[in-house]
């Protein structure tokens, strides 16, 4: 990054965009470590074989000329005269990971775009044009999602998963040259359209941006497949989606323009380990246009200001494709990038090879505490449909943990995983994701109280609202959070998935006398427990299961029910005495959000890990809520 006076010299919106850092030629050396890198990538299917490529490509011919089939039926249906009829065109663009060439063996989504002149609505798209996909054989899970921020059709064609999103330009026809980089083609657009082309447009800047292709695509694969492994690739949920990895690998290769993949990788992390956020990364300047569209532009635009993470397209017009981070994701994944440039650099100087670097992250072994967050329905459509409004919101639960002043990091895992049989028999179809979480260390010797009914209540009530507003909300769908300790995790997850990988090598850790302790890393906001933690596939003696109790309250009672209480870091309690609530709570939905049929009573299950806890003065003895050890999936069933 340029220092400060060169920031100052240089004019505003230009982000102190710098000149390549580095233009010397690879050496012998830079070739083995890359040909070594693609070694190690193999393993994990990242290149895809001519075959699949080949079948792609034949799809992708199909699915253009059924669009053009479409297109000038519909011409003719809406009585235009036969010489704009026969020349209306119509094409298919594709984007993503698809067009950036990284694509992976055995993942068959295409992101595509349906370019349509002037004479065909959005309303055409998901009438006509849906009705003319559902009467092809080849065509299968057919669905329309027109609410979505961008609309999209999704579907099987011959076996190959498609994402179609639609735009019409204000032209009379679309021609098979037609140059969507051009800033005139979005002239006269609604917003939906524009959104839709902008997918397409930014794709292909990135390509022209970079000065070697090959290189970026192979540095690409290989930072995307770390990003997926190390658990930090998932934009819904406040990571990075491909996109954005992609400007970022694109920004390295311009500042490193003749390094090889592997000189690349280790630059990646060494620049973005030190990068100096929210400072945003561009790869080109923002530039202004006649059309005078809402641009990202903090010094206009307040809401930019608050971006934590900003990396802007460089599409007309740029947007911030990174909103959805928060400071707790960022942490994660700023913490990760100094782990990748510790791992690089070893590789480099020979001291280790390259699967270090993709290692998968072990999330249960982490943190200390952890939030279970679960989604149940009582049918399986109703399930598909309701973990998919819960996962696009587990964000904003984060957000919420966030701001609460005990808490430092909230880092959800992307992956969410199946209930057991018992959940199954209890709540149906069942999906789970989990949070890990991080206290601040207490600076007073008295029991810390940390209250987080606020933020799930909060989190649980903008769901159901949505739901009930996309009409989706049905009877039996529920979403319940568990706070849980580390070693009480194999009640909801196999021993497989908890099983310890080899010990890694951890400093500056101490343990003092009430058993609690935090390591404060770089980032001052990472946790390991050193106490007398069991292996998570065995049930331990301080939490068996037949301490587990449930209470039944009334919803006028839920203003504390969601309390974490434990003798802080300075106090003089002996491991033997500590104590945890861990409270799994039923929450209905909010006034105006009912269903037929629904109970409204919340409910709280309490499992005492050591000592007794009472809550709210109550204490039900119910020995038929024990958790199974037998984990099992519906799907499998």
């Amino acid at each position: 990054s340029p220092s400060t006076s060169r920031q100052q010299n240089q004019p505003q919106g230009h982000y102190g965009l710098t000149s390549p850092i580095s233009l010397a030629p690879p050496s012998d050396k830079d070739h083995i470590h890359t040909q070594k890198l693609i070694e190690a990538m193999k393993p994990f299917g990242v290149f895809e074989d001519q075959e699949e490529l080949y079948h792609r490509t034949t799809v992708l011919g199909k699915l253009n000329n059924f669009v053009r089939e479409w297109i000038s039926e519909l011409a003719e249906s809406k009585n235009l005269p036969p010489s704009i009829t026969e020349q209306v065109g119509g094409k298919i663009f594709t984007f993503g990971s698809y067009r950036l060439g990284v694509h992976t063996k055995g993942s068959s989504d295409i992101d595509a775009l349906c370019v349509a002149p002037s004479h065909v609505e959005r309303s055409d798209f998901f009438q006509s044009f849906f009705e003319k996909l559902k009467n092809q054989e080849e065509v299968k899970n057919l669905r329309a999602i027109e609410d979505a921020y961008v609309p999209v059709i999704k579907f099987e064609f011959d076996g190959i998963e498609i994402d179609l999103v639609f735009a019409k330009l204000s032209l009379p026809t679309v021609s098979d040259d037609l140059d969507l980089r051009d800033d005139s083609c979005l002239k006269s657009l609604d917003i939906r359209c524009i959104r839709s082309l902008n997918g397409s447009r930014v794709t292909d800047e990135i390509l022209r941006l970079v000065p070697n292709l090959e290189n970026f695509r192979l540095t690409l694969r290989a930072v995307k497949l770390w990003a997926k492994r190390r658990g930090v690739y998932s934009n819904i949920m406040g990571f990075l989606g491909g996109v954005s990895w992609a400007m970022l690998v694109a920004r390295i290769c311009q500042l490193y323009p003749n390094a090889l993949a592997s000189t690349l990788v280790n630059k990646f992390f060494l620049i973005f380990s030190k990068w100096d956020w929210p400072k945003p990364v561009l790869l080109k300047r923002l530039e202004e246009s006649f059309l005078n569209l809402p641009v990202w532009d903090p010094r206009v635009n307040p809401s930019d200001r608050y971006h934590v993470m900003p990396i802007i397209t460089p599409a007309y017009p740029q947007q911030n494709s990174t909103y959805n981070v928060s400071v707790s994701t960022r942490a994660v994944m700023v913490e990760e990038f100094q782990r990748g440039l510790e791992v690089t650099d070893e590789i480099l100087k020979g001291k280790s090879d390259w699967s270090k670097l993709f290692e998968p992250l072990n999330f249960f072994q982490k943190y200390k505490h952890y939030i279970v967050l679960t989604a149940s329905a009582f049918t399986e459509e109703h399930h598909l449909n309701w973990i998919g409004l819960v996962e696009s919101k587990i964000r904003v639960l984060v957000g919420n943990l966030e701001r609460n002043e005990f808490i430092t990091i909230a880092h959800v895992q992307p992956q969410s995983f199946p209930g057991n049989e018992v959940l199954y028999k209890e709540s149906g179809y069942v999906s789970m994701w989990f949070l890990g979480l991080v206290f601040k260390k207490a600076e007073s010797a008295v029991k810390t109280n940390v209250d987080l009914t606020h933020g799930i209540q909060s989190f649980t009530d903008t769901v159901y609202r949505q739901a009930s507003a996309l009409n989706i909300l049905k009877e039996g769908m529920k979403i319940e959070a568990t706070y849980v300790k580390r070693k009480q995790l194999h009640y909801f997850l196999p021993a497989g998935t908890l099983q310890k990988r080899k010990k890694q090598r951890v400093s500056d850790i101490s343990q003092n006398n009430s058993g609690l302790q935090c390591k404060r890393s770089s980032l001052g906001e990472s946790c390991s427990d050193v106490s007398k933690d069991t292996d998570s596939s065995t049930p331990s003696n301080s939490s068996s299961l037949s301490k587990i109790s449930k209470l039944d309250i009334s919803t006028a009672e839920t203003e504390r029910l969601f309390l974490i209480s434990w003798p802080n870091s300075k106090s003089q309690v002996s491991p033997t005495e500590m104590e945890a609530t861990v409270a799994l709570r039923t929450s209905g939905p909010p006034t105006g959000c009912t269903i037929p049929g629904y109970n409204t009573v919340c409910q709280l299950r309490t499992c005492f890990v050591q000592g007794q806890h009472k809550l709210s003065g109550t204490l039900i003895t119910d020995p038929k809520s024990a958790s199974p050890k037998q984990h099992y999936s519906p799907t499998s069933k």
